[in-house]
């Protein structure tokens, strides 16, 4: 089994000599695994005040196209020149002798971070200012202009559902640990069901409350982290990938499904897509069209996590939490399989 977790900690302070001011190469720095990042392994890095994050790809046999941590280094430092919330990054090192793969080094943004969508932690109060800030930064992060910020060679213009359906689906088949009938039912459905409005922007990938960190005191969105899967893409895919948290039960992953919404004062689902609409000015043909999306994000989910659980079975898979996580790759195809049932 290959070990993510050790870096060598004089190497780190030999590099960073020459790629960071803020690190002195003759004083010891602790280094510490953090949790969360099923993909990439995310570690905090502090020399006395100063503190970083360094983010790196896995050691080991990896799926084709995944762990693409340079895309994530150039997106988040395009970004931060359109004044669009991410941490500011320091240095990109291609070199593997160093720790063992290629990594990043970006700034450490002190907050609050998520994992539960219900905020049971908060007041009633405060829970639609901070679904409202998120619904407002994917807004703005669909509305930047690639071309003005560099990115416009990013991805490709138009067929993004497709392209992502072929990903995935070769991604899925590359990664079965046991035959799942829905995600062979999905891969069978969805091709035939694209819709044709097909607008395109930057598009995050994995937009959840939890690859958020938000004010210690306020409602604000400091940063939006992991960005390994962000692309060109259909914006209105980017946005339904984020809702899937109102279809998903809280059991399931990480869901709001079944909850009461006036009460919790968190926004229903036609009420947040009706806000993210107005707020971008995008169109949906039907309602069919959103619920193909919902479904094609589910799939896309259950791809995922089967990936991590095929990681986790060669000892590759950044978190500890892996095995369960792969686990939930079923119950997501059969919930997308379901709604598709429901059309």
């Amino acid at each position: 089994m290959v070990n993510q977790h050790d870096l060598s900690e004089k190497k780190l302070r030999i590099w960073a000599k020459d790629h960071l001011a803020a690190i002195e190469p003759n004083q010891d720095i602790q280094i510490k695994r953090i949790e969360g990042g099923q993909s990439n392994p995310t570690f905090l890095i502090t020399q006395d005040l100063f503190q970083c994050i360094l983010r790196r790809k896995p050691i080991g046999d990896l799926l084709p196209s995944a762990h693409a941590i340079d895309r994530e280094y150039r997106v988040i430092e395009a970004l931060s020149q359109a004044d669009f919330p991410v941490p500011q990054v320091y240095a990109y090192c291609q070199d593997p002798s160093i720790i063992g793969s290629e990594f990043y080094v970006m700034e450490f943004v002190d907050g609050r971070i998520f994992w539960d969508p219900r905020l049971p932690d908060l007041d009633a109060s405060e829970r639609f200012d901070i679904f409202d800030q998120m619904n407002l930064t994917i807004s703005k992060l669909h509305q930047i202009s690639p071309n003005s910020i560099g990115l416009g060679d990013y991805g490709r213009t138009g067929g993004y559902v497709q392209r992502q359906l072929e990903r995935w689906s070769k991604q899925y088949m590359a990664s079965q640990t046991e035959p799942i009938d829905a995600m062979h039912h999905l891969i069978e459905w969805l091709p035939k069901h694209i819709p044709s409005n097909d607008p395109t922007s930057i598009v995050h990938g994995d937009f959840r409350i939890d690859n958020m960190i938000f004010h210690p005191k306020q409602s604000q969105v400091l940063a939006v982290l992991d960005w390994e899967l962000s692309t060109l893409g259909n914006p209105i895919s980017d946005f339904a990938y984020h809702m899937m948290a109102w279809r998903f039960p809280p059991e399931l992953f990480r869901g709001l499904h079944g909850i009461n919404f006036e009460e919790q004062q968190i926004p229903d689902e036609q009420s947040y897509l009706d806000s993210y609409l107005k707020r971008t000015g995008f169109k949906l043909n039907s309602d069919q069209e959103w619920e193909f999306y919902i479904v094609f994000n589910m799939f896309r989910m259950a791809a995922i996590l089967q990936g991590v659980a095929h990681r986790a079975i060669q000892g590759n898979a950044a978190s500890q939490q892996a095995i369960e996580m792969g686990k939930k790759a079923r119950p997501i195809a059969e919930l997308a399989w379901l709604q598709v049932q429901k059309l």
